[in-house]
């Protein structure tokens, strides 16, 4: 555990290191070694698509855990479709980083506009994944998000008040990387963090913690999630 934080559980070997994933799938089954004590319980995973599914698969499987899928997305910046200000998520919830829209000056409309083609991705990516299947009951399980890394923690943020509002009292984090800082903001609003490659400094990058890494196709999820749900 780390001091101040003791509800966040790492691998101390691997703090501060980079390239210790071989892909997604590795990372998950290192996971689900972390959250065996899960096992056969009746947690739910729910991995935040797209890079986060391909992670909580192999994390369901070797625990004997149903999968879901928390549909969230990023508010990207006009010019800037890798960068975001803010976070919309399945149930309708939408925050914005003030601080960053401050920096940036987006005007009122922008913002609208950015909100608004969020919101579409979200409802059209929660039909594709989910079909016209309910969202399984929160209230009486434990809930344990992943994602394939957290890097300045908004769009997690945004994810754990959206499965708030479905009633879920419980909310595990389990992600292969993240940076220290943003755990930091995390780990108040959660019972638990459960993450293997902890790093601090600048130039954080998720994608710096895995030997192979790229962009996850929405074909890949529907794949996975078609096995679970």
């Amino acid at each position: 555990m780390i001091e101040d934080m003791d509800n966040v559980f790492e691998i101390p070997e691997l703090r501060d290191r980079t390239g210790v994933f071989r892909n997604r799938e590795h990372a998950g089954k290192v996971l689900s070694d972390m959250l065996v004590n899960f096992k056969n319980s009746d947690s739910i995973v729910f991995g935040i698509p797209a890079g986060g599914v391909p992670v909580a698969a192999p994390i369901a499987l070797n625990l004997g855990l149903d999968l879901d899928v928390a549909v969230v997305s990023k508010i990207t910046l006009p010019w800037n479709i890798e960068s975001g200000y803010g976070a919309v998520a399945f149930d309708g919830t939408v925050k914005l980083n003030n601080e960053v829209v401050s920096q940036i000056g987006l005007t009122e409309d922008e913002i609208k506009n950015g909100i608004k083609k969020a919101t579409i991705k979200v409802q059209r990516r929660f039909k594709e994944f989910r079909g016209i299947k309910p969202l399984p009951n929160t209230k009486d399980s434990n809930v344990i998000l992943v994602d394939d890394g957290i890097a300045s923690g908004f769009t997690m943020i945004v994810a754990i008040e959206a499965l708030k509002n479905t009633g879920a009292n419980r909310i595990i984090v389990g992600v292969p990387t993240a940076h220290l800082q943003s755990l930091k903001i995390i780990t108040p609003k959660v019972d638990r963090v459960f993450c293997a490659n902890i790093r601090g400094g600048w130039g954080f990058a998720v994608a710096d913690a895995y030997k192979n890494w790229c962009d996850v196709e929405e074909g890949e999820v529907i794949s996975i999630l078609d096995e679970y749900i």
